[in-house]
């Protein structure tokens, strides 16, 4: 990846509701480049969207659940295709939505992670009943981490900002212009 891409990429993850003009005039390189640029990342797959963090308190939200779970293992073929229909279709077209990710993954015994908003203790309690549809979770394994939302002490909020600093930092960019 060239340097103006990862320089852009760390801008946006910084501030994507800057104009390419601004965000030329960040990365020391002309607006055509930087239009240029984005249209090449967005078609590569580099770019997925473009969004904001909002605060999820001011929105209504009380807890932020990472819950970690055990997917089961030697699933019948018909299990198996029971598990796709409901992790393809419900849970990314249709899916609570109180689920902004799910991932499969691994760690301390556990092989996937569902993040979830909730305005209360009552709707998460609705969000791991619901969970026991899945045929393709092991109900017996799951352990859940609740964050307070309400909680006057934050040590670091969702930001992209960091990550952002930090990209460039770990390809030796930091401080250097955007131009490759």
């Amino acid at each position: 990846m060239k340097n103006i891409e990862l320089h852009l990429i760390s801008e946006l993850m910084k501030n994507s509701r800057r104009s390419d003009r601004q965000l030329a005039k960040a990365l020391g390189v002309s607006q055509p480049t930087v239009s240029r640029t984005l249209e090449k990342l967005e078609k590569q797959g580099m770019i997925r969207e473009y969004t904001v963090i909002p605060n999820f308190q001011k929105l209504g939200y009380q807890i932020a659940a990472l819950t970690l779970v055990k997917m089961k293992s030697g699933l019948s073929p018909e299990e198996v295709d029971r598990a796709r229909e409901i992790s393809i279709k419900d849970m990314r077209e249709k899916g609570p939505p109180e689920i902004i990710m799910f991932e499969r993954g691994m760690g301390d015994g556990y092989t996937a992670i569902l993040v979830s908003l909730h305005h209360n203790y009552a709707e998460y309690s609705k969000l791991k009943e619901r969970m026991r549809l899945y045929p393709f979770l092991d109900h017996g394994a799951a352990s859940s981490f609740l964050i307070d939302l309400n909680d006057d002490l934050h040590y670091r909020y969702l930001t992209f900002s960091t990550l952002a600093r930090h990209l460039l930092t770990i390809q030796g960019l930091e401080g250097k212009e955007g131009n490759t």
